[in-house]
């Protein structure tokens, strides 16, 4: 048994100081996934990587008596939790950008908007939330591959499943995802 299971177990029957031992356990993990996923943000993002690490962490262990079952949990609700963290950033620079902070622009120094980053976020997490009604599992493996960034042998691992049948999932998800998202552009026009 690992020691992050272990202290995972101990955080489960209520030990007050299994929290404190879990985090420079799996910090650096929760740091270098936190990390990836940043890296593919836009270049002025204001959210950090420590900072969705260290948010997500008060979210996890914010509960008195935080349940995880196993690794995988931990992780999943690790996954979770820093996927409503971006979708919150996300939700937040949207609505300044429509109304909050507006300064004046000369109409000659605009240029034509592209779809932002936060947009695409957004539409992800839509989709997602309606996938996760039709298939949890496949749900829970698109959170991990795009909001964490693990890689396919990562979320399988986490998972408990095979790295085969995670790219079937993947495969199937991002499909799913993709018509879903050219659905809601179309209702949106």
């Amino acid at each position: 048994m690992s020691d992050v299971t272990r202290i995972l177990d101990a955080a489960q029957k209520g030990d007050p100081n299994a929290a404190e031992e879990l985090l420079p356990l799996v910090y650096d993990e929760l740091r270098k996934l936190a990390a990836a996923k940043m890296a593919q943000e836009r270049p002025n993002q204001t959210l950090q990587p420590t900072a969705l690490v260290h948010e997500a962490w008060l979210r996890l262990v914010g509960k008195q008596h935080p349940q995880w079952n196993g690794r995988a949990h931990f992780f999943g609700a690790a996954a979770e939790a820093m996927r409503r963290i971006l979708i919150e950033n996300a939700r937040r620079k949207r609505a300044a950008r429509h109304g909050g902070g507006q300064e004046r622009l000369d109409l000659q120094e605009i240029e034509i908007a592209c779809a932002q980053e936060e947009d695409e976020v957004l539409a992800v997490n839509d989709a997602l939330e309606k996938f996760m009604v039709r298939d949890k599992q496949k749900a829970e493996l698109v959170k991990l591959r795009y909001f964490v960034g693990l890689t396919t042998e990562e979320a399988a691992k986490v998972l408990g499943i095979s790295v085969p049948t995670a790219d079937r999932w993947w495969n199937f998800s991002r499909a799913w995802l993709f018509e879903e998202i050219e659905r809601g552009q179309k209702e949106a026009r």
